[in-house]
């Protein structure tokens, strides 16, 4: 079975959110399906960031609804902690608390939020460290680490959840780009274990080697969504052809 063919497990209908007179998401229909990623590109101010802070809650549509597993999780009943539980998000800032080692800050989320014990949550810290190529640098605060370094330990926090989602956002924006290979790897084995991923990213290569599906956003909507190879090497829209042009014509200069 593709990735494609799994069951719903984040669906969007209808989203819209505005700040003031601006209008960010103007109707977002989107769904990720069991063990899929799904890549959000577009040019900056398209809507991607605000889209998955509005899935993880930190903000409140104007309308529509998100569900996670079938489940209405943007009625204003839903609990947002509980919610957050279940959804891991990644920033483009890495977020690390810098008085805390790098293992406390993997721990942290696992003991507030899933009430695991210490010796649980450290012995889970240390493996996911482990498993991101931080060995060894369990007792480092972020300080003391380069900048791909900290965005494996967000994302080794994230995971620690055993989240539903994981949504990741820009996480390659804010790094040098001898830095970004070493992040992208650390999603690619994500990726190959069954994932369920929405990655806002600028990394076309990455987008095109790991998503399962493309949805390209322009001004607050969808305009083209489909497989890495429909939208990225035979886009339908003069948008979205605009669009690659202009990242090509970047990565020349």
């Amino acid at each position: 079975m593709s990735a494609g063919d799994g069951q719903a497990v984040l669906e969007l209908r209808g989203i819209t959110k505005a700040f003031g007179e601006r209008e960010v998401l103007r109707g977002i229909d989107l769904t990720v399906r069991e063990h899929e990623a799904m890549a959000l590109i577009g040019a900056s101010g398209s809507g991607k960031s605000t889209l998955l802070r509005c899935v993880d809650l930190l903000e409140e549509v104007d309308d529509g609804d998100v569900f996670l597993d079938g489940k209405t999780i943007t009625d204003p009943a839903v609990d947002p902690v509980d919610v957050r539980r279940r959804l891991g998000l990644v920033f483009q800032a890495y977020n690390l608390f810098p008085h805390m080692t790098a293992l406390e800050n993997v721990m942290l989320g696992e003991r507030r939020a899933h009430g695991a014990s210490r010796a649980e949550a450290e012995e889970r810290g240390r493996a996911l460290l482990a498993r991101f190529g931080l060995a060894g640098r369990e007792d480092d605060r972020p300080d003391n680490l380069s900048g791909g370094q900290q965005q494996r330990v967000a994302i080794a926090r994230s995971f620690a959840g055993r989240p539903r989602v994981l949504l990741l956002d820009e996480i390659t924006s804010a790094l040098d780009p001898e830095l970004v290979g070493e992040v992208l790897e650390a999603v690619r084995d994500l990726k190959s274990e069954g994932m369920t991923m929405l990655i806002a990213t600028h990394e076309m290569t990455f987008a095109r080697e790991v998503a399962d599906q493309v949805a390209f956003l322009h001004e607050g909507r969808i305009l083209e969504q489909g497989s890495p190879s429909q939208v990225l090497e035979a886009p339908q829209r003069k948008e979205t052809r605009r669009f690659l042009s202009r990242l090509l014509e970047a990565g020349r200069a």
